[in-house]
């Protein structure tokens, strides 16, 4: 199975602003935050998109 345009994760450091079906990576710090959002964007082969400071998202395209 190929993904093609579909969100691969969410990486937030506040869990009750986001939802949905994609994984979700709650984080506690703005540098783990980062952090993983960039772990996950190489694993996934992804590319991470920042919508807020808080908020990440790992996208297919």
């Amino acid at each position: 199975m190929v993904l093609e345009k579909a969100i691969l994760a969410i990486i937030t450091l506040n869990g009750n602003s986001v939802g949905g079906g994609a994984p979700i990576f709650i984080c506690e710090t703005k540098k783990e935050l980062e952090s993983v959002a960039a772990n996950l964007e190489a694993i996934t082969d992804g590319i991470a998109h920042a919508l807020s400071d808080e908020l990440f998202i790992i996208v297919k395209h």
